[in-house]
């Protein structure tokens, strides 16, 4: 029933989310005296409008904690509390690569029956970097590094490779990123949900839960592929 596997990276294949909340907790305290609940809710607006200019991953995240950090103090914040924030995107971009249960056997073993893609949104440079040092890299057939993951952008990626979306499956840990956007392409999807995910990832529109799969976790991935072939 379909030709190509495609997997989401970040919250997928590795651990991702969890040094951004990790971090955002080391934020909050350093502005405490603003109260917890204020520094989240500013945090995550400005994340949501500075979207557009600077897209997903670590580095956006660093300028919104610094506009969020000058907001909040009013223009106050202080040399080495920039210099802290800063270090703390240096910290998160230099994190270890923790790959998820399952995944390294799930994704070699499917790598030699099926044509594997890797398509993660994201900074170009920290996405190719984690992607080299996930000992991944060999699997994948293709890897695509994309802005946001829409129904325009998957369309134009199977049409670049010239797949057709009956021929696809889609795995990856966000409803909004990873399969809404592919059933409303007419191709498969899988949900393998993470630990948390993102305020924004959570927001999506509705979707029957007879279009897609969900699995408990990565390790079921094969089984199902085989019920369905």
């Amino acid at each position: 029933m379909f030709e190509v596997i495609a997997f989401d990276a970040d919250d997928t294949l590795w651990h991702n989310e969890s040094i951004f909340t990790m971090t955002q907790i080391k934020f909050s305290e350093m502005l405490s005296s603003h109260g917890q609940e204020v520094v989240d809710q500013t945090l995550f607006a400005t994340q949501i409008k500075n979207l557009q200019h600077f897209g997903y991953g670590i580095k956006g995240f660093i300028l919104s904690m610094i506009e969020t950090a000058i907001e909040l103090t009013d223009g106050e914040v202080r040399g080495h509390e920039i210099q802290q924030i800063l270090d703390f995107g240096r910290e998160m971009l230099a994190a270890p690569i923790e790959l998820l249960p399952h995944v390294r056997e799930v994704v070699e073993e499917l790598s030699q029956k099926y044509s594997l893609l890797l398509i993660t949104k994201g900074d170009l440079i920290d996405q190719e970097t984690k992607i080299a040092r996930s000992g991944l890299a060999e699997f994948f057939d293709a890897v695509e590094i994309v802005s946001d993951k829409t129904t325009e952008v998957y369309s134009k990626i199977l049409k670049r490779h010239k797949i057709k979306p009956s021929h696809f499956m889609m795995i990856g840990n966000s409803m909004r990123s990873d399969i809404v956007p592919i059933v409303q392409i007419g191709a498969q999807a899988v949900h393998v949900p993470y630990l948390s995910t993102w305020e924004h990832e959570q927001d999506h529109p509705p979707v029957d839960a007879e279009h897609y799969t969900e699995l408990k976790h990565l390790g079921l991935l094969p089984q199902l592929i085989k019920k369905k072939g």
